[in-house]
Order: C-alpha cells, then structure tokens, then sequence
C-alpha cells in the first residue's frame, strides 16, 4: 500500500513538472518523507533525474548550453554545502528544514520578483539549487524564478537539461557521504514506471490544460505539506 501510494505521488508530480518545468520534488517530498524518510533525497532524485532526461531529449532544441553554464557552475558549491547540511542534521531536523524548503519553494514560485537571465543570476540561481537540491531533492524554483519569463518551451527545455546534470552532481555527493547506496535504488525501482507515466500523460494533454490553473492547485497542495511537515517537527 505505501508503495503504491508513493507511486502515486511520483505520477503527479511527474505530470506536474513534464508540464511546466518543475514541481516534482515540491509534490513528492513531503509526502514521501512520512511514507519513509528513505525516500528523501536520493530516490527522489533518482525519479527527477529519469524525467528530465526524458523531458530534455523531448525539447532538446531549445536548450541553451551557452546560458545553462554559469547555472551548473554555481551548482557545484551549492551541492557541496547541501551534502555538509546533511551530515550536521538528524531526521527530526531533517523534517524541518523539508518543510522550510517547501514553503520558501512556494513563496518563490509564488512571487513577483523579476529577475533577468544573466550570468549573476544563473550562478546564485544554481547555488541556491544545489543546496536546497542536495538536502531536501528540492531544487527547481530558484532556477524557475530565474527563468520564469522566458518562452514556455524554454524554461521546459533548460530546466530539463540543468536538472540532469545537477541530479546526477547531488547523487555523487549524496554517496560520497553514505545518502545514496543499493537501498536506495532497490526501494526507487517502484517509482520509474509512475516517473514515465506521468510524463507520458502530460505531452498528451500540455496543451490542452491550463498551467495557470495546474501551478496554482499545485502550490496550493504544496503549501499545504510544507507546513505538515514543518509542524511535524513539534508534534
């Protein structure tokens, strides 16, 4: 059962962030944490890296390795400060600060903050990923701020590719600290055929929804398991 209700997770997260970019850590964390908090950061990671090198191979053309450099630089530092967070906190703690990076996570995507695409802004951008990334699987909204007013085939297109190289950074240091390992793949494997599916659903019908409307009921729930988790940090 907590499988398949994971499963699940993973089907709607995947479904949200194959149709505007990003969501699918914000969704699944959470969530997964109660359900077992193995499945925070690394298998989740796990998921994000197999949509995004399906969501990247679907929009390829629109990537911009030029643009997307100065966000992977700013990555590295980011992931290495997200693995050192991991090894100071316990999993009490580790459930507050999934809740803190989900609420500031909305709060982002939420606000009216313009920020232009440059090389200072990808790099702090990338920093910010890489931490909250590394620490929590929650990494997309300082990159999707960043890129928010750009096309949306774009901000599919780079985020994807961004989110394949970095993935794959936040599992190199999640195992060089021994917070990724066989466990963690084995309890994952459920997850990729929900990770697929989800993707498949949402280039079906992308164009057929609103993603006003999705982003809002989206950061809705999320709100909602931000603060859940946080609260569970006292009770």
């Amino acid at each position: 059962m907590e499988i398949a209700i994971a499963a699940f997770v993973i089907f709607v997260g995947s479904f949200i962030q194959s149709s505007i970019g990003f969501g699918l850590a914000i969704v699944a964390a959470p969530v997964l944490f109660f359900i077992d908090p193995l499945y925070v950061p690394a298998p989740i990671t796990i998921s994000a890296l197999t949509l995004s090198v399906a969501n990247a191979y679907s929009h390829w053309r629109s990537i911009s390795f030029h643009g997307l450099r100065f966000a992977i630089l700013g990555r590295i530092p980011g992931t290495i400060s997200g693995g050192f967070l991991l090894l100071w906190i316990n999993q009490q703690a580790l459930a507050l600060w999934l809740g803190i990076s989900v609420l500031v996570a909305v709060g982002i995507s939420m606000s009216n903050i313009v920020f232009k695409a440059n090389g200072k802004s990808l790099f702090c951008a990338g920093f910010l990923s890489g931490f909250m990334g590394t620490s929590s699987s929650i990494g997309g909204p300082p990159m999707a701020l960043v890129l928010q007013h750009q096309e949306n085939d774009f901000i599919r297109a780079n985020l994807a590719a961004f989110f394949v190289v970095s993935c794959l950074m936040s599992l190199v240091m999640l195992s060089s600290i021994g917070r990724f390992g066989m466990e963690h793949i084995v309890i994952s494997l459920p997850l990729m055929p929900a990770t697929l599916a989800g993707y498949w659903l949402a280039m079906r019908t992308m164009h057929k929804i609103s993603h006003r409307n999705l982003r809002r009921f989206s950061l809705g729930l999320c709100a909602i398991a931000g603060v859940a988790a946080t609260a569970s940090y006292w009770f």
